[in-house]
């Protein structure tokens, strides 16, 4: 188990899931809920990580769970919340439904992060950044606030008048050849794929 960093952690849960019909983070996956197996991952670095999102939906679960200081402004809100609450410099932020992440890989995408002098180190692909599995600064807040002050929704474009080191896809595709660290669940389709991995993987 990786040790303590003196990073913060926390997982984003304040969508609606609309298309799926409940909160993501309550789809059970063998045999809990997936926000336990975000939740157990994360802890590996340190303090339990904190959920940004719906106490309503999370409390009940013996999490620390903080609401989004302004409600409906998507992502880029909770990253924002989780910079104001946060007492660390570096910040792991991941949204609640990427079943596919691992330790290895986070491990990875930490020590990138304690050696750069960047706001955010963030994973790219062949469509872009990833920012909901990212490091961020606690400084980065300004800028995102800033943003959002603005009328900015989309995460990327609240990242551009920050400094990035990006990791480009022969780098994070080492921790997984087929690709899936960043399939995150939209549809029942999704979820049946990630049930199946997650009763496969053991210890789960």
């Amino acid at each position: 188990m990786a040790s303590n960093q003196g990073i913060g952690t926390f997982i984003l849960a304040g969508g609606k899931s609309s298309r799926m019909g409940k909160p993501k983070g309550l789809l059970p996956l063998a045999g809990r809920p997936l926000i336990f197996h975000m939740a157990r991952l994360l802890k590996c670095f340190g303090e339990a990580p904190v959920i940004v999102g719906r106490q309503s939906d999370y409390s009940d679960l013996g999490f620390r769970v903080i609401p989004d200081d302004r409600r409906n402004l998507g992502p880029l809100g909770g990253i924002c919340t989780a910079l104001r609450v946060t007492s660390h410099g570096w910040n792991l932020i991941v949204g609640c439904d990427l079943p596919f992440l691992t330790q290895e890989w986070l491990e990875f995408l930490i020590a990138r992060a304690m050696n750069s002098p960047a706001d955010v180190v963030v994973p790219l692909n062949d469509h872009g950044y990833e920012p909901l599995c990212a490091m961020y600064r606690q400084r980065a807040r300004t800028s995102i606030e800033g943003s959002l002050e603005r009328g900015v929704r989309k995460v990327t474009d609240g990242l551009a008048e920050l400094t990035l080191t990006t990791i480009a896809p022969s780098e994070w595709k080492a921790f997984d050849p087929r690709g899936r660290l960043f399939k995150n669940i939209n549809t029942p389709a999704d979820y049946e794929e990630a049930r199946r991995a997650l009763n496969r993987r053991p210890n789960s």
